[in-house]
C-alpha cells in the first residue's frame, strides 16, 4: 500500500495522510446507516455525554458498557439549562461507539477492506486487531473540542502497538475542527493511563512531558474519503466546530496480535465475541 518514500515519511512524522481511499459511495452508505442508528436512538434511554476532560467523573455505566456493544454519546453543549436538547436530536450526537465494526454489516463492510491489511502490516502491524470503532460527527456550531491526548493511553499494548485509521467522511479544514499532531511526537513517551477495574475507571499519570502547543503541532486538513493512519503515541488534538459544517469521521483503533494487549484497557474481549482483524 505505501511506498518506501510514505513508510519512511510515517517513521518520522508518526502518521501519514493518504487522499482518495474511499470511494464517494461507500462513504454515503456509511453517512446513512449511521443517520438510521441515530434516528432509532432515543434520548430518553440515557444522556450519555462524551468528553476527554474529567474522565474519571464521566466514565459512568452508560460509556462503559458501549465497550462491545453500539450506543450514541451526546456533545456536551446539546444540553439547555433546562436540561432540554437545545437543538435537533441529529444535530447533538457527539458520536456513536464502540462496536460497529463488529456488530453492524454497512459499518463491517466499511471496516473489511483487504487494502487496511497491507497498510496496517505496511506500518508496523503484523497482525492487526481491531478493538474499537467511532462515527464522530464534530456537529457544527457546538462540535467539542478533544483535548491533546495519545490513543496509546486507552490501548495499551506491550511493547505499544496500537495505530489509528482515521478516515475523513467529510472535508476536515481549519474551520470546522480538523486533527493536529505533533510530528515527530511519536518519539516522545506515553503520558497517561486509562485503566478500567471493573466498572471504576482511572487515569494514571506516567509522565509530565508537556503537550504541543501551535509552534510545534501542525493542522492535518483533508479531502472527503482520505484516510489519516497514525502511531499510538502520537499526540493529537481537534478544535471546537463553532462553524456551520459538520466534520463527520469514522476511526478504528488496531493492535498487533503480536504484542500483550493490557488487561486494564478498558475495552476487553472473550471467546463469546473475540477480537479479530479487519478481513
Amino acid at each position: 500500500m505505501l511506498s518506501e518514500v510514505q513508510k519512511a515519511q510515517y517513521l518520522r512524522d508518526g502518521f501519514i495522510v493518504i487522499p482518495n481511499f474511499k470511494a464517494a459511495e461507500e462513504i454515503a452508505a456509511l453517512r446513512a446507516r449511521a443517520g438510521q442508528i441515530v434516528n432509532d436512538f432515543d434520548p430518553a434511554i440515557a444522556q450519555g455525554i462524551f468528553t476527554t476532560k474529567e474522565q474519571e467523573k464521566k466514565a459512568d455505566d452508560y460509556f462503559l458498557a458501549s465497550d462491545n456493544t453500539i450506543r450514541c454519546f451526546f456533545e456536551e453543549e446539546a444540553f439547555g439549562p433546562d436540561g432540554a436538547l437545545k437543538q435537533a436530536k441529529e444535530l447533538s450526537i457527539n458520536k456513536i461507539g464502540h462496536a460497529m465494526h463488529d456488530l453492524d454489516p454497512v459499518f463491517r463492510a466499511f471496516s473489511a477492506d483487504a487494502r487496511l491489511v497491507q497498510l496496517a502490516a505496511d506500518v508496523g502491524l503484523a497482525q492487526a486487531q481491531v478493538w474499537q470503532s467511532m462515527y464522530i460527527f464534530k456537529q457544527p456550531g457546538i462540535g467539542g473540542e478533544v483535548r491533546w491526548h495519545q490513543d496509546a493511553t486507552y490501548f495499551d499494548t506491550t511493547p505499544i502497538s496500537v495505530t489509528t485509521f482515521w478516515f475523513a467522511l467529510e472535508d476536515a479544514t481549519l474551520d470546522n475542527g480538523c486533527l493536529w499532531a505533533e510530528p515527530g511526537g511519536h518519539r516522545g513517551p506515553l503520558r497517561e493511563r486509562f485503566l478500567r477495574h471493573g466498572d471504576k475507571v482511572s487515569v494514571e499519570k506516567l509522565d509530565g512531558t508537556p503537550w504541543p502547543d501551535n509552534a510545534t503541532a501542525v493542522p492535518l486538513e483533508c479531502k472527503a474519503g482520505s484516510l489519516v493512519c497514525f502511531h499510538g503515541l502520537l499526540p493529537h488534538y481537534s478544535a471546537p466546530n463553532r462553524s456551520p459544517i459538520s466534520r463527520h469521521a469514522y476511526t478504528l483503533h488496531v493492535t498487533d496480535a503480536n504484542t500483550v494487549y493490557s488487561p486494564q484497557n478498558w475495552i476487553q474481549r472473550d471467546a463469546a465475541f473475540p477480537v479479530r482483524g479487519f478481513i
